[in-house]
């Protein structure tokens, strides 16, 4: 799952982003207004982390940006101001939740998994697809046969089938959910056909039918009851 973290404060962008890393999350940065402004109006991302004061604009009109172009990431905002105009007023434009720093990054992280529950799939942490189970809160997959064993790339693109199940997703918006900012289009089309390869093969020798399916000229369809 991509993140985007807008913080102006690189060191503790870095620590956030180092963090989510480690809990299999793929994370873009920015550091100030125009660097957010662009990503959120170009990129794709499970939840965005949001710091309100920002160099060149604030937090607050990212918000606006949002719901001005109906987008629908979640959003947790983070920020030193313990104000509750602040936190109403963010709320009210939309964003999922408010933390306070100084934060636990562990607690930043429990947020944005909640965030992204709530957002795809009614807050559970267990998802049933006919023959899968996808525990959210572990990160882990398995069938009636027991674990299926997923690389990273593979359990986020599972996972972002699942979310959008029976609906065609393209390539351009599964490689820019793996990927954000860092994909470089021209290698990366290769990439996808061999994860979905190599996540269809799991599956299926886990006793799962072939849900991936393929519709030509648009992309993939996850395809379950």
């Amino acid at each position: 799952m991509n993140l985007l973290i807008v913080e102006d404060e690189p060191e503790l962008s870095h620590s956030i982003a180092t963090y989510l890393f480690q809990n299999k999350f793929t994370c873009d940065t920015a550091l100030d207004f125009s660097s957010a402004n662009s990503k959120i109006s170009t990129g794709q991302y499970s939840c965005i982390i949001l710091d309100l004061s920002l160099p060149g604009g604030s937090g607050l009109e990212l918000l606006r940006r949002l719901k001005s172009i109906n987008k629908t990431e979640g959003v947790l905002i983070i920020s030193a101001k313990n104000s509750l105009d602040d936190k109403i007023e963010g709320l009210e434009l939309g964003a999922d939740d408010y933390l306070t720093k100084p934060f636990h990054l562990a607690e930043l992280s429990a947020r944005v998994n909640a965030i992204i529950r709530r957002k795809s799939f009614d807050g559970n942490n267990t998802v049933i697809l006919d023959k899968l189970i996808i525990n959210i809160a572990d990160k882990t997959v398995a069938t009636e046969n027991g674990n299926v064993e997923l690389t990273r790339k593979e359990y986020e693109l599972l996972l972002y089938f699942a979310s959008n199940k029976n609906r065609v997703l393209t390539k351009e918006s599964i490689i820019d959910h793996l990927w954000g900012n860092h994909a470089n289009m021209s290698d990366t089309y290769d990439i996808i056909y061999s994860h979905i390869k190599n996540l269809r093969k799991k599956l299926m020798e886990s006793g799962c039918p072939d849900y991936i399916k393929a519709v030509y000229g648009m992309g993939y369809k996850f395809m379950v009851a």
